[in-house]
């Protein structure tokens, strides 16, 4: 794919993502116990999320009809070379609380390479965005990891899915614990890669995390410069995989200290 059509599809991307994030927030339920339906454990379904993946798949369809889509509600619905992957609202526990933290997450592959990713934050008024070779931004401006080269002052977010036993978290929250790390649980993968990319935080580790909750924000911490482990190794694009995105500086310590693989 040429640099113009790559570019063109993020520039479209950024702006039908933005779209489906102003149609989440009209959504969004008001502050208070969870406005949605139980996927399965801690898994929540609202009816934004089939509005904001049938608004982005419509308007993907007729802008780069070529292409593939698959979201995370309804799967794949075409098939192509290119493959938008999409998650309507990442974070969705606390969108379906009323809060502020969530995002919709839009990102472009193709086989296993994450060739651009764009995730808006409507509520918190930011858009990440990135393109293979084009570098990661944060509303327009240029984003990095950080610079942070010793764990004890290194933030790290541990994600939790009930797809591994709690015990294997627990090993994993006690090792960066023991390395000296604060830790932070935020309740979106995308935003926590997201910060990682920012230099916000220094590492997002997760045992299992789905393709839709990745597929944008890989793109950004490639470009933003973080170690990435290779998710779309093995079954990650039809089973999920674990996630470590760690600033350079502290990745082999994080990694040797919370027993995942440094990449």
């Amino acid at each position: 794919m040429t640099e113009t059509a790559l570019q063109r599809r993020l520039d479209a991307a950024i702006e039908v993502a933005t779209a489906a994030g102003g149609l989440a927030l009209r959504l969004r339920p008001p502050p208070g116990a969870p406005v949605a339906q139980l996927k399965g454990t801690q898994d929540w379904l609202t009816e934004a999320d089939g509005a904001v993946e049938t608004f982005i798949a419509e308007r993907l369809a007729a802008l780069f009809p070529e292409d593939g889509f698959q979201g995370e509600e309804t799967g794949k619905g075409r098939s192509g070379t290119l493959r938008w992957v999409v998650d309507p609202i990442d974070g969705t526990s606390n969108y379906a609380r009323g809060s502020n933290r969530f995002c919709v997450s839009l990102g472009l592959i193709e086989a296993r390479t994450s060739l651009a990713g764009v995730l808006v934050a409507p509520a918190l008024g930011e858009v990440f965005a990135a393109r293979r070779g084009g570098g990661a931004t944060l509303n327009g401006a240029p984003i990095h990891a950080a610079t942070t080269t010793d764990l004890s002052r290194a933030m790290v977010e541990c994600g939790w899915s009930h797809r591994r036993p709690n015990a294997a978290f627990y090993r994993v929250v006690q090792g960066a614990m023991d390395a000296g790390a604060s830790l932070r649980a935020g309740g979106s993968g995308a935003l926590g890669l997201a910060d990682v990319a920012a230099g916000r935080i220094d590492a997002y580790v997760e045992l299992h995390i789905n393709l839709w909750d990745v597929a944008a924000a890989i793109a950004i911490l490639n470009e933003a410069g973080a170690r990435v482990s290779p998710f779309m190794e093995g079954n990650g694009l039809a089973d999920g995989n674990s996630i470590f995105a760690a600033a350079p500086g502290i990745a082999d310590a994080l990694a040797l200290a919370t027993g995942f693989a440094a990449p």
